[in-house]
């Protein structure tokens, strides 16, 4: 179950995940990490399953999913964190950004967190295929952009736009 917000973030509701994927008059909130090399020049992908419902096989941020019913998008990015790349204690995350994911499978109000981290990774093999390091020069580089989830690609240009990917 997602908690439903109106456009100014109130509280709104309860939907499945079935209703909001699928309909999207319902928005509800995510958290994204976006984890970046020790020593910077590179940025953490997963590959989604193969099996996903939405975007299957397509390289996305590090970590990102929704968050649960009274959860907020820190302890979301955190448990998420945990789950999908098996990092847990004390981890510092900044905050980047806001982003709003409009399409037409559904209404997502995300909050981008960064944080910077080695490794290793115990992801989660029932949602992600692999992980692995890009470079700033490879995520700049639109011919891998067809790889990659319309989400991802609108986070890099924030994170470009940001001075976040090095030099163009």
């Amino acid at each position: 179950m997602f908690d439903l917000y109106d456009e100014a973030g109130r509280r709104v509701g309860l939907a499945s995940r079935r209703e909001c994927h699928g309909n999207p008059a319902l928005l509800h909130h995510t958290s994204h990490v976006v984890v970046f090399s020790p020593g910077g020049g590179a940025l953490l992908l997963q590959k989604r399953s193969a099996d996903k419902d939405i975007q299957p096989g397509k390289w996305d941020t590090a970590v990102g999913g929704h968050l649960k019913p009274g959860e907020d998008f820190l302890a979301g990015a955190k448990r998420e964190l945990a789950e999908e790349l098996g990092v847990t204690g004390e981890v510092e995350l900044e905050f980047l950004f806001d982003a709003q994911i409009r399409n037409v499978i559904e209404s997502e109000d995300t909050r981008v967190f960064g944080t910077t981290l080695a490794g290793p990774f115990q992801f989660q093999r029932e949602e992600i295929d692999e992980v692995r390091f890009w470079s700033f020069a490879e995520l700049r580089d639109v011919r891998n952009h067809s790889s990659f989830t319309p989400n991802l690609v609108t986070e890099l240009a924030r994170l470009a736009a940001a001075g976040r990917l090095g030099d163009e």
